[in-house]
C-alpha cells in the first residue's frame, strides 16, 4: 500500500508537542520566581525545597489512578479535564499567603498533572504505528524541556513588568484556552474522528498495534507490580528523574546564586542544558524508531537508553568539578541530553509491555519516577547544609544512572504484563 500524506497526524503531533510545552512552562515557571516568592513569604532554602518538592509528591502519587482513568475513559476528556484543573491551580498558586497554602496548593497542582503522560501513552497507543513510537514520544518530551528553557527567561521578564502573582494567572488562562481547543477538536481514536481521510485511517489501523480480540484486559495495580520488567522500569526512570529534575527545580537558582548571574542571564544559561533535553529526545526517538526498523525491538529500546545514561553519569562526574557557569552549563547540557535519551525508549517500552493498559503501566513508571524527582528536590538543599558542598549531589547522580544502565540489561519489551 502506498503511504498516504499524514496531515492528521502531523497536527495531532503538534498539538501533543503544545500541551507538554505548556505542561512544564507551568510547572517551571515556580523555579525562576524562587526569589521574588522566597522574599513575599520568608521561605529560606529548604522551605522552597519542599513547596518545589510538594508538587511533585503530589505528581508521582497519582500517576497510576491517572493513568487508569485515561484507559477508561480515554485521553480526549482526561486531558481536558486536567489541563483546566492544573490551569485553575497554576492561577491559585499566585494568591498563595503563607508558607501552608503553598505546600497545598503545589501538592494540588501536581496531582492535577498526573494524568498528562499517561494520557499521551495512549493518544500514542491509538493513533501512531509501532514504528512511529519512538520519534512521536521523542517530540512530546522535546516540547516539555523547551516549555520549560522558555519559562525560565521569560517568567523573570514577565515578574519584572506585573509581579510573580499576576504571572501565575496569566499562564493558568493560557491553560484553560488549551483544555477548551482540545476537548472540542481531539477525539480518542482514528475511528471516531470524522476529520481523517479514508486513506490515512486505513494505514493507520493496518500498522498500528492490533487490540486483543478478547478485549482489553483490565490490570490490577498488584498484577502491575508483580512483574520483573515493571520493576526494572520503575527504578531506572527513578534514576533518570533524579538528573533532569535538577535542570527543572534547582539549576537557575543554583546558577544565579553560586556564579552571581542576574535573573535573565540565569534564565538564559538554564535554557541551553533544556534545549539540550530536547535534542536528546528528538536523537533517541528517531533512534528507536531506526533500531526498530533495521534490528528488532529489544535493541531498538535498550541501547538508546544505555548510551543515555552513560552520557549522563559523564556530564554528572564532570559536574562536581566545575568552576564556570560556562563549563557548567557544557557539563550539565551533556548529562542532560543523555538523560532525556531514556524518555523515548522508557515510554515505548511502557506502551510495548502494558497495550490496551499502557496508561496505567507508563503511569506507575511515571510515579516511580517522580518519587525519584521528589527525593532530588529534597536531597539537594539538605546535601549542601550537610556537606558545604555541592558535589555530593552530583556524584549520586552519577552513580543512579550507572545503575541504571544495569538495569537496562534485564529488561525485555517482549515480555507483556498479563494476568
Amino acid at each position: 500500500m502506498k503511504k498516504p500524506s499524514f496531515p492528521i497526524r502531523i497536527l495531532l503531533v503538534f498539538s501533543t508537542f503544545m500541551l507538554t510545552v505548556l505542561l512544564y512552562i507551568d510547572r517551571a515557571c515556580i523555579s525562576a520566581a524562587k526569589e521574588e516568592i522566597s522574599s513575599d513569604l520568608n521561605f529560606d532554602l529548604t522551605d522552597f525545597g519542599w513547596v518545589m518538592a510538594m508538587f511533585t509528591l503530589g505528581y508521582a502519587l497519582f500517576q497510576t489512578p491517572a493513568g487508569k482513568w485515561a484507559d477508561k475513559k480515554g485521553p480526549r476528556t482526561v486531558i481536558a479535564t486536567i489541563v483546566g484543573i492544573w490551569s485553575v491551580l497554576t492561577a491559585l498558586t499566585g494568591a498563595a499567603w503563607n508558607y501552608i497554602s503553598m505546600l497545598v496548593i503545589r501538592f494540588l497542582f501536581g496531582a492535577g498533572e498526573a494524568g498528562a503522560f499517561p494520557s499521551l501513552a495512549k493518544v500514542v497507543y491509538y493513533w501512531f504505528p509501532v514504528k512511529e513510537r519512538g520519534i512521536v514520544q521523542g517530540i512530546n518530551f522535546s516540547g516539555s524541556r523547551i516549555g520549560a528553557a522558555f519559562a525560565l527567561p521569560l517568567v523573570a521578564i514577565i515578574i519584572g513588568s506585573v509581579g510573580w502573582r499576576l504571572s501565575f494567572l496569566i499562564f493558568g488562562a493560557i491553560g484553560l484556552l488549551f483544555a477548551i481547543l482540545w476537548r472540542t477538536l481531539f477525539r480518542n481514536t482514528p475511528e471516531e474522528s470524522g476529520a481523517i481521510s479514508k486513506q490515512e485511517k486505513k494505514y493507520i489501523l493496518e500498522n498500528r498495534e492490533k487490540p486483543s480480540q478478547a478485549g482489553p484486559i483490565k490490570l490490577s495495580f498488584g498484577t502491575i507490580l508483580s512483574t520483573r520488567n515493571m520493576w526494572l522500569a520503575m527504578l531506572q526512570y527513578m534514576a533518570s528523574n533524579f538528573t533532569f529534575y535538577f535542570t527543572l527545580t534547582w539549576m537557575y537558582p543554583y546558577l544565579k546564586d553560586r556564579f552571581a548571574l542576574g535573573g535573565v542571564e540565569a534564565g538564559i544559561y538554564s535554557m541551553i542544558p533544556l534545549f539540550a533535553g530536547a535534542a536528546g529526545n528528538w536523537v533517541s526517538g528517531l533512534w528507536v524508531d531506526w533500531l526498530y526498523k533495521k534490528r528488532n525491538v529489544l535493541i531498538s529500546r535498550r541501547l538508546p537508553a544505555v548510551t543515555g545514561f552513560m552520557l549522563a553519569a559523564f556530564g554528572m562526574l564532570m559536574m562536581a568539578n566545575i568552576d564556570t557557569p560556562e563549563l557548567a552549563i557544557i557539563f550539565l547540557a551533556i548529562a542532560i541530553f543523555g538523560a532525556d535519551m531514556t524518555l523515548s525508549p522508557s515510554w515505548a517500552f511502557c506502551i510495548d509491555i502494558g497495550k490496551e493498559n499502557a496508561g496505567a503501566v507508563s503511569g506507575t513508571m511515571n510515579m516511580a519516577g517522580n518519587l525519584g524527582a521528589f527525593v532530588t528536590i529534597i536531597a539537594f538543599p539538605y546535601l549542601y547544609e550537610w556537606t558545604g558542598s555541592f558535589q555530593p549531589f552530583f556524584y549520586v547522580c552519577m552513580v543512579l544512572s550507572a545503575m541504571a544502565i544495569a538495569l537496562w540489561l534485564f529488561m525485555n519489551p517482549g515480555k507483556t504484563i498479563t494476568t
